[in-house]
């Protein structure tokens, strides 16, 4: 049987991994599906490739699906969030002057402590500061505002700025913004290219943020379920293939293709190891679980997730955020993601929605086909967000 061809946009960042390696492990072709990637030069051009129909599916960022349902942003067409392709995965990074300052004011660029980071950054600002972030509604922007508004940096005058992630080095560069939030490899590549440093990942403010998603437009999974189902299962084994440390290398080399990345495999690697050169000096940091595709039901939709990520974008637009949390709540397809992957033994959780920022420890839980283990979901400021509340 000759298999369906499903058109999938993406943009050229380490998170974009589970597609690109369900597609070249043939994880697709075993589920009767051909993924035609298709690369995009921005996250704005990302989102209407999906909208209107010129793909079937996108590697997403995670808030762009809830900002829709809420009316912001101009596009109203339901998107459902089928899936999370990777949980973390972004950096903080500011650009040689900063750095200088930092230096000069004895921070040590330890990039884990996030408390520390904001006065440091607060000092060396003096008052002002441009940041850039690759797209509005992002949750780039959701952990900046967050981070800002929690540490010194809130007596700052933050302005954000909207940079594609392949050229923040060089809006960096140029002057145009001091700092940024951005996924890898395109920290990494800043320092490789000596115009900026790394300060902080972004799992040192969030310890479990869904970075992006696999979103499908909502109609569309209604109308082919079984493509639906046997996408989220590609994807579902090219994340699994991913949680293995052998794979890795491979994986490094697999992204830094032409065809994909484009970068050298080198920068793929730090992201996918957690090992960082977080300045042009050569300072090495690890970071453990800088990006995750699979352990801890990485993949699953928590509503609450969702309801997170609608109730600061409510607070910022000025919209209820009951009234937001409850249209975000059918974003995340929670029950859309168990009934698709119940047939191939996945262990899920029985619930759909946490306390977000509750889990100090990993905690065990039990749901369909057996028990897992959650991973560490905590806030840098120890708030917990009660979704039912």
């Amino acid at each position: 049987m000759r298999a369906v061809s499903l058109r999938a946009a993406y943009m050229p960042l380490v998170d974009a991994a589970p597609l690109i390696v369900a597609h070249e492990m043939g994880y697709d072709q075993a589920e009767g599906i051909s993924l035609d990637l298709r690369p995009a030069p921005s996250w704005s051009s990302l989102r209407d490739m999906l909208a209107f129909g010129h793909v079937d599916a996108a590697h997403l960022l995670s808030p762009v699906p809830v900002a829709m349902a809420l009316g912001l942003g101009g596009i109203v067409t339901p998107l459902s969030a089928v899936s999370v392709l990777s949980v973390n995965g972004n950096v903080i990074g500011v650009g040689r002057q900063l750095e200088a300052r930092l230096r000069e004011n004895g921070y040590a660029f330890d990039f884990s402590d996030a408390f520390a980071a904001g006065a440091a950054l607060a000092k060396a600002a003096g008052g002002t500061l441009t940041f850039g972030v690759p797209f509005p509604f992002s949750m780039h922007v959701e952990l900046l505002r967050y981070w800002v508004s929690g540490t010194e940096l809130a007596s700052t005058q933050v302005e954000i700025r909207t940079v594609p992630p392949p050229l923040m080095a060089q809006a960096l560069a140029a002057g145009e913004i001091d700092a940024f939030c951005v996924g890898e490899p395109w920290g990494s590549f800043s320092v490789d290219d000596r115009v900026g440093a790394l300060l902080l990942p972004g799992n040192a403010i969030w310890s479990c943020a869904p970075e992006k998603v696999l979103a499908v437009r909502t109609d569309w999974a209604q109308t082919e379920p079984h493509l639906t189902g046997a996408l989220l299962r590609a994807i579902w084994r090219a994340g699994r293939w991913l949680s293995n440390p052998e794979s890795l290398t491979t994986a490094s080399e697999m992204l830094a293709q032409r065809l994909y990345l484009d970068v050298p495999a080198d920068l793929v690697d730090r992201a996918l190891t957690g090992q960082f050169a977080i300045s042009a000096r050569g300072d090495q940091r690890q970071v453990d679980r800088f990006v995750t595709f699979h352990e801890g039901a990485t993949g699953f939709p928590w509503r609450s997730q969702a309801k997170w990520i609608a109730h600061h974008m409510a607070r910022r637009y000025g919209l209820d955020p009951s009234d937001a949390e409850r249209t975000a709540a059918d974003v995340f397809q929670s029950d859309l993601y168990r009934r698709e992957l119940q047939g191939i033994g996945v262990v899920m959780p029985a619930d759909s929605e946490k306390p977000e920022g509750a889990g100090n420890d990993p905690t065990l839980v039990s749901g369909p086909g057996g028990k897992l283990m959650l991973p560490q979901n905590v806030f840098f400021d120890s708030r917990i967000f009660e979704p039912s509340q």
